[in-house]
């Protein structure tokens, strides 16, 4: 098998990203160059993540505490949702189980019942993280004391600058070449369309055999060069424009999860990292404009700004096609979602994952093209459906904003398992789609869809016993809590020492 010339366009935390797992995966002999330019800048939206992360993180054997203290990172045990479902009501998305199912049944449905009866608490009782959360507590591995209690999964808040500079000294280290230059130009070739180099801006040819395009929203090769298409879902996903300012730490605690506020035309982030906040207001210019935006966010700030605002412009979608002829699309590239359930850096991760799984040797067979592009066409309009069900299961009619979303009409596909929760508390998790049953129960409850009935089986135990099985679980949790730790006592204890540099 002949060595492959991989090239990387651009860095930032999608380029870095790819670098340093193909690197950390490749055989001897291929090589792995990634082209950037310090003189152009990173969209930096993906400073909150899902668990996910640390599976990529362990694969290129990255210590957590250095991982933490490199960049700035704290933990994530969910994401609260507040002002979503009507004013001053507030839900959280935490990660990992909902009770316990009894045999065939999953929790729901004795939750159900149970709550019919008076016998059950807030559907957020029954999740450790969430409570873990709320108590402010934090631990790693296995629970001290229930076996009946699953892991406490968890993700991170990061400076995505100081991820990617992070990742960037470890793949060169490891032997990937950064070639510093703006592309110029891209050569295909004449007989098979695909890309056999790029041309530099002060005239340099980089020859490849494989590229992986990391360019941002200009999709310098998936788009400029081969006209792949996009899928514009602007029509469910109204959003089309974000505002980003760092600020400084207030009064408040450290809180581990990320916040998530919705406003009148739009919605609002709150990343607490180590050294700073992120914040952000994504909004739709329809209803809302640039100053406006500005402005709302500055007055919902913990502490003074650390930088002036970042305005961005985006079309939520993706293209037709994420890898067309010898090229695949990653990071911004490959498409944008508003980052409302932290699926920014996932997509990349999944991507690379996905491409490390298929990737050719040699001239790529188009059936794993095709296949490529069906898993990724079918990951993507699952998160797009997640992330539509927010704005559509709301109360909310108070601002024009709110009312075109209640209106507007919804994919089939996320109308199916609405009406299907709705008809009986039923909810199916489709071949490898990333949100669990847990995460749509979470959302459908949070946001109040309400079931009409629950499966018959529920009915067959007597009304004590359901009581009793509610009332064990959420015991449980409450003891696991009190076992953990501190979350500023957790989070001071992955530093190093004084000392010690970073």
């Amino acid at each position: 098998m002949n060595p492959m010339r991989l090239i990387i366009i651009g860095g930032g935390t999608a380029g870095w990203m790819a670098a340093a797992c193909l690197r950390r995966f490749m055989p001897d002999g291929w090589s792995v160059q990634l082209i950037e330019s310090d003189d152009i800048g990173t969209v930096g939206v993906g400073e909150a993540t899902i668990p996910q992360i640390r599976l990529f993180n362990d694969a290129l054997g990255i210590d957590e505490d250095e991982f933490l203290t490199a960049t700035q990172g704290t933990i994530k045990l969910g994401i609260e949702f507040a002002d979503w479902t009507r004013p001053g009501h507030r839900y959280m998305h935490a990660f990992g189980a909902i009770g316990r199912g009894l045999g065939l049944l999953e929790f729901q449905h004795y939750w159900l019942r149970a709550r019919d009866l008076g016998a059950a608490q807030e559907l957020g009782a029954y999740s450790l993280n969430e409570q873990a959360a709320r108590a402010r507590r934090m631990q790693r591995g296995s629970p001290r004391t229930s076996a009946y209690l699953h892991d406490m999964p968890y993700a991170f808040h990061f400076d995505a600058a100081l991820y990617a500079a992070y990742l960037r000294r470890r793949a060169e280290a490891s032997g990937v070449e950064r070639i510093e230059g703006k592309v110029a130009g891209v050569r295909r070739d004449g007989e098979t369309g695909d890309v056999a180099g790029v041309t530099l801006a002060d005239g340099r040819a980089v020859d490849g055999d494989f590229f992986i395009d990391c360019s941002g929203f200009r999709g310098l090769l998936i788009e400029g060069a081969l006209a792949t298409g996009y899928d514009d879902w602007s029509g469910w996903l109204l959003n089309d424009r974000a505002v980003a300012v760092p600020c400084a730490h207030g009064a408040a605690p450290q809180l581990p999860w990320t916040g998530a506020t919705a406003r009148d035309a739009g919605w609002q982030w709150r990343i607490p990292l180590q050294h700073r906040i992120g914040n952000g207001y994504v909004y739709s210019s329809a209803h809302l404009s640039d100053d406006a935006a500005i402005d709302t966010l500055l007055a919902h700030l913990d502490g003074p700004v650390h930088a002036e605002p970042n305005r961005l412009r985006f079309t939520s979608g993706k293209r037709r096609r994420m890898w067309n002829h010898n090229v695949v699309a990653l990071g911004l590239a490959s498409g944008f979602m508003e980052p409302l359930e932290s699926t920014s850096i996932h997509l990349v991760q999944s991507g690379i994952s996905r491409l490390l799984k298929m990737l050719p040797a040699g001239v790529a067979d188009p059936a794993v093209a095709a296949e490529f592009n069906r898993q990724s066409d079918f990951e993507w309009e699952r998160i797009r459906d997640f992330i539509i069900l927010h704005f559509k299961a709301t109360e909310r009619r108070d601002t024009p904003y709110w009312q075109d979303r209640a209106a507007m009409p919804i994919p089939d596909t996320l109308a199916a398992k609405i009406e299907l929760f709705r008809a009986q508390g039923l909810i199916f998790r489709e071949h490898e789609e990333l949100f669990t049953e847990s995460g749509w129960l979470q959302v459908l409850v949070g946001q109040g869809i309400e079931p009409r009935r629950w499966h018959p089986i529920a009915d067959g135990i007597g009304d004590t016993e359901i009581a009793q099985y509610m009332a064990g679980i959420a015991l449980m949790i409450e003891r696991e809590v009190a076992a953990m730790q501190d979350y500023d006592a957790f989070l001071a204890a992955t530093r190093p020492a004084a000392g010690v540099a970073a």
